[in-house]
């Protein structure tokens, strides 16, 4: 498998963080919205590299199924900001971090079999 430590390192930091800051209800922000848009490139290098290999399909529509719902909550807050996120998911803050924590155990995952290449 390709290489794509990197952009596991900063799906891991860009989750957990964008979670934290929505959590902590700050406002949006400039850099926030630039590391959104990194952090779906390094989510389609990772989903490349997985495709490339082929020998971990599940992993693969695991992870991108996992990824699509983190992004639905991000996405809310890019482009409503905290209002716009609080009127979508304000009342589903436990929903977003389940979902962040399960993408996160798929990340760790690619991360094992990435370590192996």
């Amino acid at each position: 498998m390709l290489d794509v430590k990197k952009s596991l390192d900063r799906l891991t930091w860009n989750t957990q963080h964008h979670f934290a800051h929505i959590e902590a209800q700050h406002e949006f922000m400039r850099a926030w919205a630039i590391q959104f848009e990194l952090a779906y490139t390094d989510f389609r290098v990772v989903e490349m590299a997985l495709q490339l290999d082929g020998s971990h399909h599940d992993l693969l529509a695991a992870f991108a199924a996992a990824y699509e719902k983190v992004y639905d909550y991000e996405y809310a807050f890019v482009a409503g900001g905290l209002e716009g996120f609080n009127e979508q998911y304000g009342d589903k803050i436990a929903d977003y971090k389940a979902a962040a924590d399960d993408f996160l155990k798929l990340v760790d995952q690619v991360r094992a079999i990435n370590g192996k290449a």
